[in-house]
Formats: C-alpha cells, sequence, structure tokens
C-alpha cells in the first residue's frame, strides 16, 4: 500500500525531524510513499498521512472520504482532535501501521445543497452575519424546519449545523453539547442568539434540514469546515442530509473518545 503523505508546511518548515523519520521508513517499503500537495495528488495511494493541526487534516476529509481512502492524522497543532497520535510517537505508529495492528473509525459528514450545487462538511456548516465593511449586519434571521416541520426562527449572529466529529469545535464554544462519534445525530446550534428560548437542537442524521433567510438585504456567509463557500444576501433554502460517504480515520486499537476528549479539553484551557 502506497502511503501519501501531506503536511502543513507552516508548522513543518523548520522541523522536519519527524517528517524526516516517516519518510525513512516509508522509503524503506516496497510501495514507498507519496508526497501529496493537494486532492489531485491522491490517486495511486491507499492511506493518507496527514502532518498538521484540524485544519490540516480538514482539507483534504472530505476528498479522501469520496475515494474510501482512510487517514492518519499526526498532530503539530494546537488541540488536535482529529489528530489521533502525537508527532513525538511516530515510529509507534509506524509500527502499528506496518504490523496492521489498529482500527479504523468511520465519521459521518453533512451534505449540503444549494443553488443546485452540492458541498460536503466533516464538521459543520455555519450561516454566519458578515462583518465586512459595508455588508455588516447586526444579526441574521434563519428559519429551521427538519422534516418539513417548523424548528425556530433564529435571530442570531448565526447558525451551526454540526455532525459529531464537529460538536467538539465551534459549536461547542457557542453552547452545543459534545456528541459521541457513533451516535446518529446532527446538531443545531445558534450563534449568540437574541432569544432565551433559543438553544441547540440535536437532531437524527435521517432527517431533511433546512434552512432558509429571505431578507435579501441581510449578508450572510456560509461556511463549510472553516472554508468560506459563498457569501450571498439572503439564503433561498440550504437543505442538509448525511453524506452516503464517510471519512476514515486510523485510530490505535482500544482508543477511548472520552480518555482522548479529557485530555484534549484539559489541554485546550491551559
Amino acid at each position: 500500500m502506497k502511503v501519501g503523505i501531506y503536511y502543513n508546511k507552516n508548522y513543518i518548515s523548520n522541523n522536519k525531524y519527524y517528517l524526516n523519520i516517516i519518510t525513512d521508513y516509508l522509503g524503506s517499503q516496497p510501495d514507498g510513499y507519496k508526497i501529496v500537495e493537494g486532492e489531485g495528488d491522491l490517486s495511486g495511494i491507499g492511506m493518507l498521512m496527514v502532518l498538521g493541526g484540524d485544519g490540516t487534516i480538514l482539507t483534504l476529509a472530505t476528498a479522501c472520504a469520496v475515494r474510501d481512502i482512510p487517514i492518519m492524522g499526526i498532530n503539530y497543532g494546537h488541540t488536535g482532535f482529529l489528530a489521533e497520535f502525537d508527532r513525538t510517537h511516530v515510529e509507534d505508529a509506524l509500527k502499528m501501521l506496518s504490523n496492521g495492528d489498529y482500527d479504523v473509525d468511520s465519521r459521518s459528514m453533512l451534505d449540503i445543497s444549494f443553488k443546485g450545487r452540492h458541498f460536503l462538511a466533516l464538521n459543520d456548516i455555519v450561516l454566519q452575519r458578515s462583518t465586512n465593511g459595508n455588508e455588516f449586519v447586526n444579526t441574521i434571521d434563519i428559519t429551521a424546519e427538519i422534516d418539513g416541520t417548523l424548528v425556530d426562527r433564529f435571530t442570531a449572529d448565526g447558525l451551526i449545523v454540526s455532525t459529531p466529529t464537529g460538536s467538539t469545535g465551534y459549536s461547542l464554544s457557542a453552547g452545543g453539547s459534545i456528541l459521541t462519534p457513533g451516535i446518529n445525530a446532527f446538531m443545531l446550534t445558534p450563534i449568540c442568539a437574541h432569544s432565551l428560548h433559543s438553544r441547540p437542537v440535536v437532531f437524527s442524521d435521517k432527517s431533511v434540514l433546512k434552512l432558509y433567510g429571505e431578507d435579501t438585504h441581510t449578508a450572510i456567509n456560509l461556511v463549510a469546515d472553516g472554508k468560506i463557500l459563498e457569501n450571498t444576501r439572503g439564503v433561498d433554502e440550504i437543505t442538509v442530509t448525511k453524506s452516503e460517504s464517510f471519512v476514515r480515520f486510523i485510530t490505535p486499537r482500544g482508543s477511548s473518545f472520552f480518555e482522548k476528549l479529557l485530555f484534549k479539553l484539559n489541554k485546550w484551557s491551559k
């Protein structure tokens, strides 16, 4: 199996020690390795090793999902919820990979339909008010429906729709709950809602969520996994469902979500 290597040059340009360990090891294997610069380089690999933080992993996560390429995350970032392995343990990770002694954790994604286009997101989709110059707005008004039934009309700074994976990210900072990775649910979290009754809503990932923001005078940013998809005025309709594809992560056998969660959150709070 040829292994692809994708890394964040901002983290690693001045610290290639662990990268060199990986390339030296994989270079001695029959199938070798391939340096991946972007989505176009994913062909011909059976696994992608990503060195960086969560943002680096998110860059190619959905592209790997649709190609059924598992990801091994080596954390070079700060918190690293998506990276199962610390860079100081990279030799153990390589040995585990060589022995096939690992598990594969499948994570659900959002399928987002907007203006006839489709996007995928591993963490979340965010509708947020514009703060850009003449387009600055104080709040946005978003109507949410689940399976054709009105959930709420939110007046807020924005609205987050997150997967279980994304529940430990922006949604958590906005007051959302943490969803365990295996739960078949998504979460709708308002950002600084201007109503005391507006609270996060957990709903089945088998449901169809539709979002409307029909005031065409309101500038809205549509963001998926931290990347702006579009700057728009009003939102006629956004449909969010569960994707048929999954992001697959290589994890150590017996890895505990809650043990990792406590470690990461304690590290984050320092």
